[in-house]
């Protein structure tokens, strides 16, 4: 069944237009909190849901319709105030909980907003239970009698408990003493976090992107403007920068050069230190997932699955296949072993780790791999356009595919969180990358 709301990454769109409206997100919270409810309520407990946010101004309004829509359902709410979403999936799990809620839109500007959910054991929601709320939504909203109203109360030690999380996860017998790094926190969810992880670790931190005012989420700051971190680590000398986005979910590293590594790569740095330790069965990746990083691992005997983009599908595949590893180029990096949903900052404490064990520098990890240069242009469109049904599109991509042979590779596809159509150009040659991509994205127009 098609979902009317519920996206690749829950419900995302701007402030103030529908779905993202006050009177949507207390019926959204309302649907919710009714199917859980009804799953609950047959082992006779009463549900009760974490409710976490960025920094956006418009999480606050949010939570306040969540919080009345769940009560309204009888469902028990507790409130942990901006956290990266990775905590909510974490300390839903931990606290036994009915289901976990973000409010965030991720990598997005401050002007949207979206909504998603985990399920008990912390990862995404499954398919069907994600139809059964829309299904709600189409009913019409009551109230439960006064003495089975939920209640709500604040989660005191939520940063504390995920901080120590995250810690965990690092080995025992390493630190992170005697290395100087920059910590970018995008003005969002981990400004109060990730730089006490490092820091508690051993290493000396410096925060940039850590003064969240409302509305400079993700604004020249994060993982996806890197630029700022890289800076920042040449100016001060730094070993290693780690950059976030809003919500912490995603993680590029920089190099005391100022050398930007995308997910790609520290995948990649990932697999093979765990290649030291033991075997790895396989990897999954994505369509967009850069050839020369496939082509590296299948050559080390690693197997190697592209999933369609987001780090949902991403997700399924290695649950089906029963891989640990896998993850996307924007820096969504999945680490079975140690989280249920891809974690920016245990992401980093991963290559960290690397580090440590191998003795050597970022830079020093990556002779040999040279990444096949890929030209991405994102081209804005009306929502809900379909490139597939623009016939000079279409023939553009048949004879570009053509003159690149083997030596490339085309992707066109709609992003599932904005009205874009991404158009991705992969080549030996980066002038002839570029050159293709822009011939295609002149030909994805809504004409």
């Amino acid at each position: 069944m098609t979902r009317k709301y519920f996206g690749t990454d829950g419900i995302r769109g701007k402030v103030g237009a529908a779905p993202i409206t006050p009177d949507f997100v207390m019926r959204l919270g309302y649907a919710a909190g009714k199917v859980l409810a009804q799953t609950d309520s047959a082992g006779g407990n009463k549900p009760a849901v974490l409710i976490g946010k960025d920094t956006r101004i418009s999480g606050y309004m949010l939570e306040a319709a969540l919080e009345a829509g769940f009560a309204a359902a009888g469902v028990d709410v507790m409130l942990a105030g901006p956290l990266p979403t990775p905590a909510i999936a974490y300390l839903t799990r931990a606290l036994r909980l009915s289901a976990g809620v973000v409010i965030s839109a991720s990598h997005n500007p401050y002007y949207d907003n979206g909504i998603k959910f985990f399920s008990a054991l912390g990862n995404k929601l499954p398919d069907d239970v994600e139809l059964a709320i829309e299904a709600e939504l189409e009913k019409e909203m009551h109230c439960v009698s006064s003495e089975h109203l939920g209640k709500a109360r604040r989660l005191e030690d939520a940063r504390g408990r995920y901080i120590e999380f995250c810690k965990s996860t690092y080995p025992n017998e390493l630190d992170l003493r005697g290395l100087k790094i920059v910590v970018d926190s995008a003005h969002g969810a981990a400004y109060q976090i990730a730089p006490h992880v490092f820091h508690e670790l051993g290493a000396e931190v410096i925060s940039i992107g850590n003064q969240p005012n409302g509305l400079n989420i993700n604004d020249g700051f994060g993982a996806t403007s890197p630029d700022a971190l890289s800076l920042a680590v040449r100016a001060n000398h730094a070993d290693i920068g780690i950059a976030l986005d809003g919500d912490a979910d995603r993680l590029l590293m920089v190099d005391a050069n100022g050398r930007i590594y995308n997910g790609d790569e520290l995948l990649y740095l990932m697999v093979m230190d765990r290649m030291a330790i033991g075997p790895v069965q396989g990897v999954v990746g994505t369509l967009m997932t850069n050839m020369a990083v496939e082509l590296a691992l299948k050559k080390m005997g690693v197997g190697f699955s592209r999933a369609k983009v987001g780090d949902r599908y991403v997700l399924e595949q290695m649950q089906e296949k029963g891989w640990l590893l896998g993850g996307e180029g924007s820096g969504h990096l999945l680490c079975l072993d140690k989280h249920t949903t891809g974690d920016g900052i245990v992401s980093a404490l991963q290559v960290l780790s690397a580090l440590r064990r191998n003795g050597k520098t970022l830079e020093q990890c990556f002779d040999g791999l040279n990444l096949f240069p890929q030209v991405l242009i994102n081209v804005r469109v009306t929502p809900g356009f379909d490139w597939q049904k623009n016939a000079a599109a279409v023939q553009e991509k048949e004879a570009v595919e053509k003159e690149l042979g083997d030596k490339g590779r085309v992707l066109i596809r709609a992003s599932g969180t904005e009205p874009l159509i991404r158009v991705m150009v992969e080549a030996e040659d980066a002038d002839l990358a570029n050159k293709m991509a822009r011939r295609l994205a002149d030909h994805i127009t809504p004409g």
